[in-house]
Order: C-alpha cells, then sequence, then structure tokens
C-alpha cells in the first residue's frame, strides 16, 4: 500500500484527492494527457454525464510526468457537504498507476510499491469526502473524519478481510475480480486491469450493474 496516503501524501476533498494540497492547473484536462498510463472510466452502458475530478501529481522522476493517480465521475458531483435527505447518484472511478517502490517526492523515504489497496484506500477517502456529515460541529467533524479515516485505512490494507466481498465485473469487456463492500454512506471497490490498478465508490448507482473500460477520449470528460 503506498505509503503517502495516509501520512500526508494524500487529501481527501470532496472532489476526490489532492496530492500535497496542489491545485490544478489552469486546463484541467493537462495531468491526465500527461499520465504515463491508461485512463478508466464507466464503459459505453452508462449514457449519463462524465466529468473529470482530480489527478494526483506526486514527485518527479525520470522518464514520467509525476501523475500517479485520477479519479472520473460519472453522474452527478459528489456533494461538498453531505445532508442526510442528499438524493445525488454518482460512481466515481479511481484509476492508480502501477508503481514500484520509490523515493518519495521529498526524498526524504520510501514510497511502497502501490497496489489494490491503494486503490482501495483512495476511493474509500473519496466516499468519506463526499459523504461526511457537514451537521456536525467542528470538533465532532474532525473526530468523525479521523475514526473513519482510521476505519477506511485499515479496511483497505486487508482486502482479504471479512470487510470485503468479491465482485465479477467486466473490464474492457472481460469479467474481472473486484473486492467490493457496502457502508451507509454508499460502496467502495478495488481491484486490477491492463496496466492500472483499479478502484471505484458511489452511492445511488448499483455497482453491480456497471463495467469498466479505457477511455479513448478524455474531451468526453469535458463536455457539459
Amino acid at each position: 500500500m503506498d505509503a503517502t496516503s495516509q501520512a500526508g501524501g494524500a487529501t481527501a476533498t470532496a472532489g476526490g484527492p489532492v496530492v500535497g494540497g496542489q491545485a490544478g492547473p489552469a486546463d484541467p484536462l493537462l495531468p491526465y494527457l500527461s499520465a504515463d498510463f491508461p485512463w478508466y472510466g464507466l464503459d459505453e452502458a452508462w449514457t449519463g454525464r462524465r466529468f473529470l475530478m482530480q489527478a494526483g501529481v506526486g514527485g518527479p522522476r525520470a522518464g514520467a510526468a509525476g501523475v500517479d493517480y485520477g479519479t472520473l465521475g460519472h453522474g452527478d458531483e459528489p456533494a461538498k457537504q453531505f445532508e442526510p435527505r442528499d438524493v445525488r447518484k454518482f460512481a466515481v472511478v479511481v484509476t492508480v498507476a502501477r508503481r514500484d517502490s520509490r523515493r518519495s517526492a521529498d526524498n526524504t523515504g520510501t514510497l511502497e510499491a502501490t497496489s489494490a489497496s491503494s486503490a482501495a484506500w483512495l476511493a474509500g477517502s473519496g466516499l468519506l469526502a463526499a459523504t461526511w456529515p457537514g451537521q456536525l460541529d467542528r470538533t465532532l467533524r474532525q473526530d468523525w473524519l479521523d475514526q473513519q479515516s482510521t476505519l477506511a485505512w485499515d479496511l483497505a490494507d486487508d482486502l482479504a478481510g471479512p470487510g470485503w466481498s468479491t465482485l465479477s465485473l467486466p473490464v474492457n469487456g472481460l469479467p474481472q475480480p473486484f473486492r467490493y463492500r457496502e457502508s451507509e454512506y454508499g460502496w467502495v471497490l478495488a481491484g486490477e486491469a491492463p496496466g492500472v490498478l483499479l478502484g471505484a465508490f458511489g452511492r445511488g448507482v448499483s455497482a453491480y450493474g456497471i463495467g469498466f473500460s479505457t477511455v479513448p477520449d478524455l474531451g468526453s470528460y469535458t463536455r457539459p
């Protein structure tokens, strides 16, 4: 599991994970286009809205642009502040590059190789960011976030454990096993795909009815 995930490297926001608090470029497509791995989204069976969310930019590496993962949204944009009667329906796909063990961005340590657990953590933290209870006061809200973040981390680090079940979903038309879990806030899944690791989270959209495919045209995620 990527060591940056909890130790200050990735920060969950309502729009998806952001590395190091870096703001996105003026053209939101740029980090996606500079990635050295394929992007995945929901396959052609999804006929609803598609939109860009966030691309995670890590430290510089020889021969790569520094993009390690990113998120593509489908349906409604997740609310910045969850309310119990929120009826937004969305599914977010997290694509994570396969990376070997490497130096951290600040060159002070070593990052673990990415794995399906990395995708599970990013998906879990993304769902957490989209469903945090905004009606809580500041102190209780932080306690809730800390507690749920720790739970999401522990679950992601134990994909073979009882907190997960197996779900087979198509990836580029071929069945692929994923680890899947549900909660009162939505669902999270994680697995593998050709060239990358895949995570996803959502609410109001059934995980049992989705499929994934490589994205031939990222422009489809920028159109209204």
